[in-house]
Parts: C-alpha cells; sequence; structure tokens
C-alpha cells in the first residue's frame, strides 16, 4: 500500500522508523553515505519509494524525499533534495537514475 504524507517532516520521521537510517546527500555523480563513508553510484542502489511536496506559495519550497537502499552496502536511508534531480552539477547518469521516479 502506498503511503502518504502531508509534510516532508512526516515522512522523513517514518521512513526512519522504518529502517531508513542513513543520512544521505547527493554528490556529482554519486549519491554518498557519510556515516558508513560509502559513496554509491547510479548502479549500487535502488529507489525503494520517493514522495514529492509542492510549496503552497512558493515554488522554491518544492521538494522531494527518496528511500534508498543499496544491498551491496548495507545502505538503507532518506534523501532529501529540491524538486527536480536536475540541480547544477549533478552527472547525467544519476539524473537519470533520480528522475526516472518523476514521471
Amino acid at each position: 500500500m502506498a503511503r502518504s504524507y502531508d509534510t516532508l517532516s512526516q515522512a522523513v520521521n517514518d521512513l526512519q522508523a522504518r529502517g531508513y537510517t542513513d543520512d544521505l546527500t547527493l554528490g556529482q555523480e554519486c549519491v554518498i553515505c557519510n556515516g558508513r563513508n560509502t559513496t554509491l553510484h547510479p548502479d549500487d542502489f535502488s529507489i525503494d519509494e520517493f514522495h514529492r511536496f509542492e510549496g503552497d506559495s512558493n515554488p522554491s519550497d518544492e521538494s522531494i524525499v527518496y528511500a534508498i537502499s543499496s544491498e551491496k552496502y548495507g545502505v538503507k536511508g532518506v534523501l532529501v533534495n529540491a524538486f527536480g534531480p536536475t540541480a547544477s552539477g549533478l552527472k547525467q547518469a544519476l539524473v537519470d537514475k533520480l528522475s526516472t521516479h518523476l514521471q
């Protein structure tokens, strides 16, 4: 069953409660798991679910939260990004991986 959240913080809190406890950030061509000192390239991880949040009055408030896992590295975490993964500096392979879930 697909879950629905009213706020970004609700989504992050629920994902963490469900085991997505690694804190993930975006690098130029990878997702970085600082707590494990690991970089995940597009072929190294799966996007298990995602949730979009659109600001009521300010388009810059738009964001997306990804639940990401990697069996290869034992990572299971949350990545929060501005809405639309085409932010400058990202390599095309990472943009492609993240944007497949925005269609």
